[in-house]
């Protein structure tokens, strides 16, 4: 959020109040910093709208209310918050993905699935629909957004769980990189907002590797698959840079953990020797077809390679990555901290974090004043100007040395 962004001339819709369930405590209390942050700084007069009553509890210390979500014996459960809500703009913040989180099931310990999270959504919402001024959802990983169309006879899982947040009352759901997007069909009168971490990629890939030569002679964007051909082009398009992509062949006879197996990657492009590539996407989950795609590209002479990946799920853990590691197949991976981390994972050498705290603390600033969402959250003149400012650095300390 622009530091000069001033809110004196619009009234919020409601005092703002920030539900974070288990799993997501962390970077709620980041995001919550923010937002004291930003208000802090608007420094009101005698004569302004401070003293409106649209604009009480504006100034808080933390606008994080405790809520609760314990269960029976069974396993059963329900949620409990433990202060009003009546009248008041709130926030439900889930993390799906988080599975370190224990709960006892007849005496046996269980670790929460994403469907279990989805329930204890499921509750905070029926516990707070009918007092709130306005529900939102703030689910960065969209639930089942890796079922989200029919291919036969099967469940259209994410089209029904919009469906079902609708009924229950939720006016927005804000979520980041969806799977595809285009979901939000089956919901037309609910707000659906999916925001891309583009910027914080950018940012964190050229403050952490300094000598990254920003043309088309040295960098390539890479998409592994043609579902992530937008990101990948979008990307390329800003950094003025070429792309390529890799298409999955698989062997449709024959169905392994759910999926068809891939047989080969074959790739689309034009010459990556010597070059620094951007491999980009949206999910690693167990990292399988974007090593591979690293493989692929190392065997084709690229320089570094760079993954980019808003979610890092690493499902089947980490000696995979740290294996390509050793054997220089890969050089960074950079994920977000939207989505449970494990520990081992901060510590890895090739690991880099894109904070996403602040940008969704802006986000959640603008949907409470009712803001349009302008450019200032849009992430294309950011990465343009960042480059540059890079390149002009850059050339600067070249001249300085000449």
């Amino acid at each position: 959020m622009p530091a000069d962004f001033s809110w004196k001339d619009r009234l919020p819709i409601a005092p703002l109040k920030i539900v974070a369930l288990d799993g997501c405590r962390e970077l709620a209390s980041m995001i919550d910093q923010h937002i004291v942050e930003y208000r802090s700084k608007n420094h009101f007069d005698d004569n302004s709208l401070v003293r409106n009553l649209h604009y009480s509890d504006y100034d808080k210390e933390s606008y994080i209310i405790e809520a609760v979500t314990p269960r029976f014996g069974t396993g059963e459960g329900k949620a409990i918050i433990n202060e009003s809500t009546r009248g008041c703009d709130l926030y439900i913040m889930v993390d799906v993905t988080n599975h370190s989180i224990e709960y006892t099931v007849n005496g046996h310990k269980n670790y929460m699935s994403p469907d279990d999270h989805y329930q204890n959504l499921k509750r905070v919402i029926a516990a707070s629909a009918a007092h709130a001024k306005r529900i939102n959802v703030i689910m960065p990983f969209l639930y089942e957004s890796r079922q989200h169309k029919r291919s036969g006879r099967e469940s259209l899982d994410c089209a029904i769980v919009l469906e079902e947040l609708h009924n229950m009352g939720v006016h927005n759901i804000i979520t980041v990189d969806a799977h595809d997007p285009r979901v939000q069909n089956a919901v037309p009168l609910t707000g659906f907002d999916n925001f891309m971490p583009t910027y914080q990629f950018v940012k964190t890939m050229f403050t952490n590797v300094n000598d990254i030569v920003i043309d088309k002679d040295h960098l390539m964007c890479i998409s592994p698959d043609e579902g992530a051909m937008d990101r990948a082009v979008y990307l390329a398009n800003n950094l003025e840079v070429d792309m390529g992509m890799f298409y999955k062949r698989r062997d449709y006879s024959r169905v392994v953990n759910g999926r068809n197996p891939i047989v080969a990657h074959e790739f689309l492009g034009t010459n990556v020797e010597g070059k620094d590539v951007i491999i980009v996407d949206d999910i690693i989950s167990s990292g399988e077809s974007m090593l591979d795609t690293a493989k692929a590209l190392k065997q084709r002479l690229a320089k570094r390679v760079i993954i980019c990946t808003t979610f890092g799920l690493f499902t089947n853990g980490l000696d995979a990555f740290d294996k390509a590691y050793q054997d220089g197949m890969i050089d960074y991976v950079i994920t977000t901290n939207l989505n449970y981390r494990n520990p081992e994972l901060l510590k890895r050498k090739w690991y880099l974090e894109a904070d996403m705290s602040r940008y969704m603390a802006a986000i959640i600033n603008y949907f409470n004043h009712d803001a349009p969402i302008s450019e200032e959250l849009q992430p294309t003149v950011k990465i343009q100007n960042f480059v540059r400012k890079r390149i002009k650095d850059k050339y600067d300390y070249i001249g300085s040395i000449v």
